[in-house]
């Protein structure tokens, strides 16, 4: 069966610090814990990303069209953030452990293609493979933040040379967010 491309956003909120998270707690434990996050995440989803799947410590939403502006993405972003850290801290309350997680986003525009197996929908083509490649840059350890790639701000170009005029030097930071122009994007310290 042939697939159709279609141009769309992924948007992967991704836990920084899993592997020493699962390193230091019980399965029962750290199980509890990464479902309560991961639903946290899911249920602040205030812009109606289709969910691809669940891998672990993150999250691929998808969402087909034009890209969404930087100001609903960046929304978005905070609102998961806000809701993760409440979790974070009720977890911490109820359960007396420390729970060294932060929680990063990537923001990235392309082609790809759905297909089914079984009851799950995957995703497909070289800009979810590039999502995830964007996953292993680390700026600043357990710090959040929020990485648009270049193919995202060169599709939301006019709104973005709003913002900022980018080059590679470039550096803002204002109160408790910075915004810094990274070799592969644009992060948005949150």
């Amino acid at each position: 069966m042939e697939k159709t491309e279609q141009k769309g956003v992924i948007l992967i909120p991704d836990f920084s610090g899993f592997t020493d998270f699962v390193l230091s707690h019980s399965l029962h434990v750290g199980g509890y814990i990464t479902e309560q996050l991961l639903n946290t995440i899911i249920d602040n989803n205030i812009m109606a990303f289709e969910i691809s799947e669940i891998e672990g410590d993150a999250v691929l939403f998808y969402k087909y069209g034009n890209p969404s502006d930087i100001s609903s993405i960046i929304q978005q972003a905070i609102k998961m953030k806000e809701a993760f850290s409440k979790c974070l801290e009720d977890l911490h309350q109820q359960l007396k452990t420390k729970i060294a997680l932060s929680l990063k986003f990537i923001v990235h525009y392309g082609t790809f293609s759905e297909y089914v197996i079984g009851k799950f929908k995957k995703l497909y083509g070289a800009t979810v493979v590039e999502s995830h490649r964007l996953l292993k840059y680390h700026y600043v350890k357990n710090q959040s933040y929020i990485l648009f790639s270049k193919e995202y701000l060169r599709a939301v170009e006019n709104e973005s040379s709003k913002i900022i005029r980018f080059n590679r030097k470039t550096r803002i930071d204002s109160g408790d967010a910075c915004v810094y122009n990274s070799p592969v994007g644009l992060i948005k310290y949150i």
